[in-house]
């Protein structure tokens, strides 16, 4: 049986317009959400241009409304989405490391329905129940901005353990993101500096403790032991190399351009350390969900935006004119 039901249709352009759209009852090991929040990224980006071919979203919290065979979770537990609909059979996957999935069934919100309209079919493997004291747009923070961040820090750590500063290059969703998450793991005493061309976007990061920075004038940050790219931009991560301290290294979380290495120069003489993060593991959700609970009126004022599903056009103009924190488009949830 399939429901049809009005759903956002990104056809290019910055066009967003309602049509029906038709849902699938859940399958074997699948579940039928009703979705209640989602939160815009900069990755919708090429979607709200380009167009896309499913229903976008990709950071989706809301309330199980239907089960399929073999499932073993209760409709109307909430929860949030993972991003990837990890196999967990392979390699990375047994390891855990389901970020790194080499079969992965779906990318939601990119190859399958995501959360901007208002049912999500998903594999009850990459839905993540929470518990009854986080408000559902606040759940919406355990994915990219808590997720990759902590993600991030946890890649920082196998290689620079005695941090004392800390170095981000861009203050969007993920630099606020990485700024929260930095003080809360090594406390509000370690220096946070962040920079962007963006004045808001600083004063923002400032209201969270950050020490802001424009990204042309980086002479204040001194020598950080961590330096985090969230912008791509070749230029920051240029930048960002020149600054860290003997030991330091560099984690690039953002996706975009590349950087050249003078690997004499870069690397081997002050042992620096380049790094990767994409997203995170699906078993960091438990501990990120406990420092939500814990921090949940901190973490959840990154949300400087929450629009209706029905003006979702007009929230991702504000997104895109780049004078927000983290954005969310909200749904009663549908029955």
């Amino acid at each position: 049986m399939t429901r049809t039901a009005l759903a956002p249709r990104f056809t290019g352009t910055g066009c967003i317009e309602f049509a029906d759209h038709e849902y699938p009852d859940p399958g074997p090991g699948q579940l039928l959400l009703a979705v209640q929040a989602n939160a815009l990224c900069g990755t919708d980006r090429h979607q709200y241009y380009d167009g896309s071919s499913v229903v976008p979203g990709h950071e989706a919290a809301g309330t199980v409304l239907q089960t399929g065979d073999g499932t073993s979770t209760p409709v109307g537990t909430r929860g949030a989405v993972f991003l990837m609909d990890f196999c967990g059979e392979c390699r990375s996957c047994r390891y855990d490391a389901t970020n790194q999935c080499s079969a992965k069934r779906a990318d939601m919100g990119f190859t399958h329905d995501g959360g901007y309209g208002p049912y999500e079919l998903v594999h009850e493997s990459n839905f993540f129940p929470i518990t009854d004291d986080i408000e559902i747009g606040n759940a919406t923070m355990l994915l990219d901005v808590m997720g990759t961040s902590s993600h991030a820090l946890g890649r920082a750590a196998l290689v620079r353990q005695d941090v004392e500063s800390v170095y981000i290059a861009g203050a969007g969703p993920i630099g606020l993101g990485l700024t929260v998450m930095s003080k809360l793991k090594y406390g509000a005493d370690v220096p946070v500096y962040i920079s962007d061309f963006s004045r808001w976007r600083l004063d923002f990061a400032e209201s969270f403790g950050a020490i802001p920075l424009l990204a042309d004038d980086l002479t204040r940050a001194g020598s950080p032991d961590l330096a985090f790219d969230s912008s791509g931009k070749e230029s920051a991560r240029r930048a960002a190399l020149d600054i860290l301290s003997r030991r330091g290294a560099l984690i690039c979380v953002g996706h975009g351009e590349s950087v050249t290495l003078d690997v004499s120069r870069d690397l081997i003489g002050p042992e620096h350390a380049v790094l990767g993060s994409e997203y995170f593991r699906y078993d960091e959700m438990p501990g990120n969900l406990a420092l939500l609970q814990e921090h949940q009126e901190l973490i959840g004022r990154v949300i400087s935006h929450r629009f209706p599903v029905a003006d979702i056009a007009e929230a991702f103009r504000l997104f895109m004119a780049g004078e927000t924190g983290k954005v969310v488009v909200t749904q009663d949830g549908a029955a």
